[in-house]
């Protein structure tokens, strides 16, 4: 199984990533990697699109229709199908991603650090304030890969769509977590490429400069996607929108695991 890192900007607005990923943007620029612009699902909520990124399914096969839909996935997952081709699961991550793929309602005192206690995630620190730093989330993910060396790991910060429901997409204090983001990512990902990990960065949904997201304009619902790794073309592939659905079979495509029934082609994906 080919290790892979999967990076969840939250709220990263596909033009606000393309103004301010500028780390991201020049290895685009060389052909180390791949761009495209991902048309979010509906609806552009946080919980749901959890689901749906890991799932590759739509809401309405999920199930999780709203924030405040509070359960654990039935369904099949990237951590799911992972552990049963026996590889090793872990997650630095909200709170929420935890409910989804391994209890749920979340207890701190309980599901704070999850080491082998059941679930779907092998190993999780998650945080459960919206203003838990990046540098931090970013902190424990390291420190997960480097104990635990997961075939499959999760990094899913919170600062962009914080400061994105302060200040509203567009704000100087949204761009600016979208570029402290893209230091910390300048800062890890020369060495997780030397170490072979395939990496792919996108995010869940966008921002409007209200402050909101959950709607249908591009706004709240177009993100950018990079994948970074010899199985895909290298370039930029950003002229038509694809859809959000062929991130869990790309994510399956990389690690070279058996995807889902439900879950979708990737006719829509340049592969090597």
């Amino acid at each position: 199984m080919r290790k892979t890192i999967f990076v969840l900007l939250d709220a990263c607005q596909y033009e606000a990533g393309t103004r301010n990923l500028g780390y991201l943007e020049h290895l685009i620029d060389y052909e180390k990697g791949a761009k495209y612009k991902v048309r979010g699902e509906l609806p552009s909520l946080s919980r749901p699109m959890y689901a749906t990124l890991l799932t590759g399914l739509p809401v309405y096969m999920h199930g999780i229709a709203a924030n405040e839909t509070v359960r654990v996935l039935e369904c099949d997952s990237i951590f799911s199908l992972c552990k049963s081709q026996g590889g090793f699961t872990a997650a630095a991550a909200y709170s929420w991603v935890s409910e989804l793929y391994n209890d749920a309602p979340f207890r701190p005192e309980r599901d704070r650090i999850r080491i082998h206690a059941g679930g779907m995630i092998d190993a999780g620190i998650y945080y459960w304030e919206d203003d838990y730093p990046d540098s931090h989330l970013f902190a424990d993910g390291e420190y997960l890969r480097k104990q635990y060396d997961p075939d499959f790991i999760l990094y899913h910060p919170m600062g962009i769509d914080y400061q994105g429901h302060l200040r509203g997409a567009g704000s100087r204090e949204y761009e600016e977590s979208v570029g402290k983001a893209n230091v910390i990512l300048s800062l890890l990902m020369e060495d997780w490429m030397k170490e072979g990990y395939q990496i792919v960065i996108t995010a869940d949904h966008g921002m409007n400069t209200l402050g909101i997201h959950g709607g249908t304009d591009a706004e709240q619902r177009d993100t950018p996607l990079y994948i970074f790794s010899s199985q895909v073309r290298a370039g930029r592939f950003e002229e038509n929108s694809i859809s959000q659905l062929n991130v869990a079979p790309l994510l399956c495509r990389l690690m070279d695991m058996p995807a889902s029934r439900e879950m979708m082609g990737l006719e829509e994906i340049a592969l090597a």
